[in-house]
């Protein structure tokens, strides 16, 4: 495809860079992305994704925008309370680059579903805010063999993870098995602004996986402390026992894990 004058002029500092230049914004602007939540971590991914012309985002949320969403997740306004997220994240990503197709789904991913949602994308964002969810974003990419980028936020703190499936460390291998979840446990605390940096880091992983540019984050777990800045890199290594990507792995397909109260 050939880029318009208007493409040239929307994505000049990006085609100045030799490892994008006109070859690579033509491949991005025909990469297809699945962000799933469009929160905390979504709303920066989608955001520098849409502005980078990314050809197509999917968005998969179940929830609308409430008040103390608005602390972090920045493609919702106040205008937007009680509003879907993937209806105003919509508009808000729309509004910046109307070249960017989406795909909006308003619901909550499940085992069931996930072939068919994750089906003809890319490259995988997992933004949701809670270990079963994330678990079971690792076991629908590993079923699809579509790489992924993991992100996960705690108060002031963070952490990523970028996969290819079969051929990386994935989420089990380092963490397997997923926190029980804690009944008495309410809403984690965050700064609005971690998620925020680690999202943008996400769509930096996607930009980079999908252009086949420069090191992907892979078998190596990114920790980063805004409380002290420090950053930290620990390589891990797929495990020959991991349930999902293992010698004698026993998750054929996408599991429900049982979700906090």
């Amino acid at each position: 495809m050939t880029l318009t004058p208007i493409q040239h002029e929307r994505y000049d500092r990006q085609l100045r860079l030799a490892e994008i230049g006109i070859d690579g914004q033509q491949k991005l602007l025909q990469a297809r992305v699945l962000i799933v939540g469009v929160g905390g971590l979504g709303s920066p991914a989608a955001l520098y994704l849409a502005a980078a012309g990314a050809g197509t985002l999917g968005l998969v949320d179940s929830d609308t925008v409430s008040l103390s969403n608005l602390q972090r997740q920045i493609l919702h306004s106040t205008a937007d309370l009680g509003r879907p997220k993937v209806d105003s994240a919509a508009a808000r990503l729309r509004a910046l680059n109307p070249d960017t197709q989406l795909l909006l789904f308003p619901e909550r991913l499940t085992a069931a579903r996930a072939p068919a949602l994750l089906a003809g994308f890319d490259f995988v964002l997992d933004c949701t805010d809670n270990f079963p969810s994330k678990f079971l974003v690792a076991d629908a990419c590993h079923a699809a063999r579509i790489p992924y980028s993991h992100a996960g936020i705690l108060g002031l703190t963070g952490q990523a993870l970028t996969v290819f499936p079969g051929r990386t460390a994935c989420l089990r291998c380092v963490f397997d098995p997923p926190p029980p979840p804690d009944p008495a446990a309410g809403p984690n605390p965050v700064l609005g602004v971690a998620p925020g940096l680690f999202g943008a880091l996400q769509a930096a992983e996607a930009i980079k996986v999908l252009l086949h540019i420069g090191t992907p984050l892979t078998n190596t777990l990114l920790h980063i402390d805004l409380l002290c800045l420090q950053f930290r890199q620990t390589p891990v290594r797929q495990n020959p026992d991991c349930p999902l990507c293992g010698t004698r792995s026993t998750l054929k397909h996408p599991t429900d894990h049982p979700a906090h109260a």
